[in-house]
């Protein structure tokens, strides 16, 4: 069987699909990845054919704002209205010519992609192909008893909620998302391929897909009264790691009782006055060693700046090795050092709404995973009273060794290899 991977050229819709794809390079499968040329020597090493974008657009965390210089100014709602068409509508078209070209050399029969990757409607309609999208953030399907994505909404717990939340999935669908369908409509109309603007953005892969894999649990999640059978849970998706590579620089713990690791992920990296120095300045003088990771900027400027004994900046840590030595994670939410925190059993300090971090972390929330702090720019005192009382809380460290022990009973590559597996057997008997 041959299967392509897709994605964008973002680390959170890329890294969670590179393990997948090596264990199906490992289960027997032929494999190529089809993403930006950023990702090329990782896939190199990997050992995993590359086709580089030809035609599409490259969006990076390190040209994004170069590229989209007014998204710097843009927040909640707009951003997300920004985000839909730049991101995940303009480049359609120019992915579908890229893969139709790819299948002359490489004659793919199963796509497997993350869920922003939506070229797979016309890969499935034009090249026959079946699709498979992973899901990397909470199941992102609408339904009328969870709430809205982006507005990173709780639960409803009442029938003002509900009230709330079917007012703000309308405007979502008609409002906020409605430049990127109506861009996506567009590039679809010129295949011949009809779309209804009534369609929820985030339902399309859904529609399309012979099966999703899903990241997590269903008890990390809101809870549905109606499941879709598409859906896999397979558990913790991780990137996959070169067994010789850097692993990033681990710090040891010193004479310190206590650790907090800070991160601010790898893409919203651009004003650390959200997350990182406000979150500095709360623990600073706590008594805890504090560890912030800077992602992909330089972390001298940060080290200067800060300046503390207890501090140590590095660009890239060593997540394996000192997560699970810490005692609080304090981070905006990005899914992946999440559920690293979780299957590390480490509590967690949430400060994120944008790029579905609010969704992220009000499932956290819900769990009683985390304390979200419901902001971007959350307060030190603020961050300091929070620490405080996850540190305190017995409760949630028995709900994190109950996630923990979940997600370790799961093998989510075996699990991920073997929904592909059964797509491509159902695709080879249909042929």
């Amino acid at each position: 069987m041959r299967v392509l991977f897709a994605s964008l050229t973002q680390d959170g819709h890329f890294n969670p699909l590179t393990g997948i794809a090596k264990a199906t390079q490992e289960a027997g499968h032929e494999v190529a990845f089809y993403t930006g040329s950023l990702y090329g020597p990782k896939l190199a090493r990997m050992g995993v054919r590359h086709f580089p974008y030809v035609r599409a657009t490259e969006v990076t965390a390190e040209n994004i704002n170069e590229i989209f210089p007014e998204r710097t100014k843009l927040s909640g709602p707009r951003q997300i209205s920004f985000d839909g068409r730049a991101f995940f509508a303009d480049n359609v078209g120019r992915f579908f010519e890229d893969l139709r070209e790819i299948r002359e050399t490489f004659p793919f029969t199963v796509l497997v992609h993350d869920t922003g990757f939506f070229a797979a409607e016309l890969a499935v309609r034009f090249l026959g192909v079946a699709s498979v999208p992973v899901n990397v953030i909470g199941d992102i399907e609408s339904a009328p008893d969870v709430p809205p994505m982006f507005f990173g909404f709780g639960y409803p717990r009442n029938r003002l909620d509900r009230a709330k939340h079917a007012a703000a999935r309308y405007v979502s669908n008609t409002v906020v998302l409605r430049p990127a369908k109506l861009r996506y409509r567009e590039i679809l109309a010129e295949y011949g391929v009809p779309f209804d603007l009534r369609t929820v953005m985030t339902d399309v892969p859904y529609r399309v897909a012979s099966a999703v894999i899903q990241t997590g649990t269903p008890s990390l999640d809101f809870p549905r009264r109606a499941t879709n059978p598409k859906v896999r849970h397979v558990g913790a998706l991780l990137p996959w790691r070169d067994p010789e590579g850097d692993r990033g620089t681990d710090v040891p713990l010193g004479g310190y009782r206590r650790r907090a690791l800070i991160s601010q992920g790898t893409i919203d990296t651009a004003d650390f006055g959200k997350l990182i120095y406000p979150a500095v300045e709360a623990l600073r003088d706590s008594g805890m060693q504090v560890v912030v990771s800077t992602g992909r900027q330089p972390a001298g400027p940060v080290r200067e700046r800060i300046g503390a004994e207890n501090v140590v900046v590095e660009e890239f840590l060593d997540f394996d090795a000192v997560l699970p030595a810490s005692d609080v994670y304090v981070t905006n939410g990005g899914q992946g050092g999440v559920l690293m925190a979780i299957s590390a059993g480490v509590p967690m300090v949430v400060a994120g709404l944008n790029e579905g971090k609010g969704d992220v972390n009000a499932r956290l929330a819900y769990r009683g995973l985390a304390e979200d702090l419901r902001t971007e720019r959350p307060r030190p005192e603020a961050i300091r009273a929070a620490v405080e009382r996850v540190l305190a809380d017995d409760a949630m460290r028995d709900r994190l060794a109950a996630a923990r022990a979940e997600l370790a009973a799961l093998d989510p590559l075996a699990e991920s290899v073997a929904v592909i597996e059964s797509v491509g057997a159902r695709q080879a008997s249909s042929a």
